[in-house]
């Protein structure tokens, strides 16, 4: 479904400030599969998510999603079949505009049409009960501006209009980091359901390194912008932090330095 061959990115190639930051990634998803993506900072997930969304073309490799190559396809074009859903509950949505209004555009970018702003009653209804399943008063709120939410309001909202018109890939980009530990839980709680609902292939980045090892089907470690380890099935099942940490240290020969992921 999706399938990243030999991926290589380099920044300031050429400079005293040269870094690379993808090193020959390679990775096959299957249709429907939710990968976790763990790492320390800096081991190149958030680049992996930029060039899949092509934020950036990389300077060697493929990316192909449902069999078409897409790496060189602007990012505006690539947006149409993969959504994002950041960190920061401020990206992804126009704070000045309302609840229906951001949720129009994006059901209307996602359907590659002339744009329209004109709202329905039968989109109304849409976003209405499309907002009203997860239980956050939101459905009440469609004239309100969504600079005005809450982070976990926003992100509702922001999982909505990625969804809405079901993607062919859902990246979450650490998307529950900046929220508080009981909505992030329902935020993950939500997550969980429209993915698997919409049977969407998605890959999540996360410190939690606990999480990453519970929620979806696969879990990643990427370091120094490799992945280093990859793991599935009943290895993964019965995987534990302790463990993974000691993978880590073997394969590195050093320990894994990043507090966040550590008491997360």
């Amino acid at each position: 479904m999706l399938e990243l061959r030999g991926l290589e990115k380099t920044f300031a190639r050429g400079t005293v400030n040269a870094h690379t930051a993808l090193r020959q990634v390679s990775l096959h998803l299957q249709h429907g599969e939710f990968v976790t993506v763990i790492g320390s900072n800096g081991a190149g997930k958030s680049t992996l998510f930029n060039a899949i969304c092509g934020t950036f073309l990389c300077d060697a490799g493929h990316i192909l999603l449902d069999g078409k190559d897409i790496t060189f396809l602007p990012e505006h074009t690539r947006a149409r079949q993969i959504g994002r859903v950041f960190q920061d509950p401020m990206k992804g949505t126009a704070p000045g505009m309302t609840i229906e209004e951001n949720m129009a555009l994006a059901y209307t970018r996602a359907h590659s049409g002339p744009f329209s702003m004109a709202l329905s009653k039968k989109k109304f209804r849409l976003f209405r009960d499309a907002l009203a399943r997860y239980e956050m008063g939101l459905e009440d709120r469609m004239k309100t501006k969504v600079g005005l939410l809450s982070g976990g309001q926003r992100q509702v909202v922001t999982l909505l209009m990625c969804t809405l018109v079901t993607p062919r890939l859902l990246l979450l980009d650490e998307h529950t980091a900046a929220l508080d530990p009981a909505t992030a839980e329902k935020i993950m709680a939500i997550t969980n359901q429209i993915v698997r609902e919409n049977n969407i292939t998605t890959m999540m980045i996360t410190h939690n390194i606990r999480s990453a090892l519970t929620t979806g089907s696969r879990t990643i470690m990427m370091d120094a912008g490799q992945i280093i380890l990859d793991l599935s099935g009943e290895e993964r099942e019965q995987m534990t932090m302790e463990r993974l940490l000691k993978m880590y240290s073997e394969k590195k020969k050093e320990e894994l330095d990043n507090d966040r992921m550590l008491l997360g």
